[in-house]
Parts: structure tokens; C-alpha cells; sequence
């Protein structure tokens, strides 16, 4: 199947949080997106959907989800997938995506979204998901490299080759979201500029960018968590100019999901990373000439 390529601004846009509703439907502040999570409006209406049914005449929308479970080796939830659906054509989002995660096991479903190991195995039933996604849905989804803390002993194929090889089998896109790079390079010491380098950007549809929490294990060991609570770090903003100085703009959400700030403290935060996408896009120009 052939899918046309969905379209947000290529700017930067935010997670919508209720306790930001009065200004967006008020002021309607020029802010290039909002994305939701799809499980928050599985229900059938009631105030979520009154809100986001309001926001959508003055906003595009990216549809995230978190509970599909792509990951897992057993089935995918048919009516979930449904329900996912009635999503799409209720709201018409210009992207949806999922996690390379999974989040099932046998009959129960797990708050948390859990690595996999890359084989060919681990690659053949990701693609089956996705294409059943696709064929359901009927519109291309993306899909974001995660974020890690433990890696599998037996993964043979690098993260960036596993998702390229995904995108090549399905016709799907990637979501990358650059903060997950940077917590995954560190917790796993690799380079997240080489990393980059080797990410296919090609099939690139959105990119997320998030702040981290600085934790030690138990052996005295630095690590990073993705919190999604606080600033975009700096490191990650330069990373993310590297991507844009390659990429070109691309639609760019803040992601910050906990310690929910005020409107202007999250406005802030997509102003600040469409200057740095400005400023990489103001570079790759003067390079090309």
C-alpha cells in the first residue's frame, strides 16, 4: 500500500495539557502543533474530547501513542487498534506515531515502555505491526527510536540499521526523538553524534525533543532517565541542530509531561528550539552556496 506523506508545520509545537486550555482557546497563541497521546481519548466523549474538539478548529494535530505495543512478539490488540482508528477519522491528525517498545505481556498490559532486542526474529514481527497498523489505520504511522537503559547481549543488528530496515520493509516513517539519543549514549557510553550520523534521515516525519533527570546506580555509575520534566538540556539542542542542519526543518514537539509548567514557561521552550533550528537552517545555507 502507498501512503500519501502527512504534513505538520515545520516548526516547533507542544504536548497539550488541560491546565493549558483557557489560554490556547483564548489568546490561541502562535504555536506551530499539539500533539495528545491517543489512550487519553479512548473514551467515547466527556471533557477531553470537548477540549480537544475545540483546540483542533484552531490547531493541527499529531497523534502519539503509547499503548499499541509494536514490540511484542504476540498479536496486536484488534480493538485497540480500532479504537485508534475512530482516533484518526474523529481528528484527522497530520501524523501518528508509536514507540519501538512494548508494553503486553500474555493477557495484561504493562505502565511502561520496554527495549527489545534487534534480530531478525525481533525485526520480521515489528514489520508485521506495522504493516497491520498501516492497513488498518490507513494512513503511513512513524515510529521513535526509544529510549534505554539495559541492552540485550543478543542484538545483532545496530539500532539505526534496525530502524532503517523497518522503514525500508513498510514504507512507514521514523520518529526521532533526539533527547532519547543522548539518554541511550550515555546510560550505553556510545556517541550520539555517530549515532546521528548513521540515523536514516531520510525517513524522518517529526522530532521530539525532551528534558532528562541526572541519576547514579547503585554502583556509583552516572545515567540519565527520560523524565520529559523539565528544559531541553543544551547537549540536545545542539544535537538537534546537527539533525536540522542535515534534515532541513522538520515539525518539532516539546515534549514535558510531568511538573507540567505554565503556558508561557512551555512557549518558551518551542520558541527557543525554533531559533536553534533557524540558526542550523541559516548554516546549512551558507555551506550549500
Amino acid at each position: 500500500m502507498t501512503f500519501a506523506r502527512a504534513i505538520l508545520p515545520n516548526t516547533a509545537g507542544v504536548g497539550f495539557k488541560p491546565e493549558h486550555f483557557e489560554v490556547l482557546r483564548t489568546q490561541r497563541p502562535d504555536i506551530g502543533f499539539l500533539e495528545v497521546h491517543a489512550e487519553n481519548y479512548m473514551g467515547d466523549g466527556g471533557p477531553p474530547h470537548r477540549r480537544l474538539e475545540a483546540l483542533r478548529a484552531d490547531y493541527p494535530l499529531s497523534l502519539h501513542g503509547v499503548g499499541l505495543s509494536i514490540g511484542s512478539p504476540r498479536p496486536l490488540d484488534r480493538d485497540h487498534l480500532q479504537r485508534l482508528k475512530a482516533l484518526m477519522r474523529r481528528y484527522e491528525p497530520g501524523l501518528f506515531s508509536e514507540h519501538l517498545a512494548w508494553s503486553s505481556h500474555e493477557t495484561g498490559f504493562l505502565n511502561d515502555l520496554l527495549p527489545l532486542p534487534y534480530t531478525e526474529e525481533t525485526l520480521g514481527f515489528v514489520c508485521d505491526h506495522i504493516e497491520t497498523t498501516q492497513d488498518v489505520l490507513g494512513v503511513r504511522m512513524l515510529l521513535e527510536n526509544p529510549s534505554t537503559y539495559v541492552a540485550f547481549a543478543h542484538s545483532v543488528i545496530p539500532e539505526t540499521e534496525f530502524l532503517a530496515e523497518i522503514a525500508g520493509r513498510t514504507g512507514c516513517g521514523l520518529l526521532l526523538d533526539v533527547n532519547n539519543v543522548e539518554v541511550s549514549a550515555t546510560n550505553h557510553g556510545f556517541d550520539p553524534i555517530a549515532y546521528l550520523d548513521a540515523f536514516p534521515l531520510q525517513h524522518v516525519g517529526e522530532i521530539h525533543l525532551a528534558g532528562s533527570f541526572d541519576a547514579v546506580d547503585d554502583a556509583g555509575r552516572a545515567f540519565l532517565i527520560d523524565a520529559h520534566g523539565s528544559p531541553v538540556r543544551p547537549s540536545v539542542l545542539e544535537l538537534y541542530q546537527r539533525v536540522i542542519f542535515r534534515a532541513g526543518r522538520l515539525p518539532t514537539l516539546i515534549e514535558w509531561d510531568n511538573d507540567v509548567p505554565d503556558w508561557a514557561t512551555l512557549f518558551a521552550e518551542a520558541r527557543r528550539a525554533d531559533l536553534y533550528a533557524q540558526a542550523a537552517e541559516r548554516e546549512a545555507v551558507r555551506h550549500a552556496v
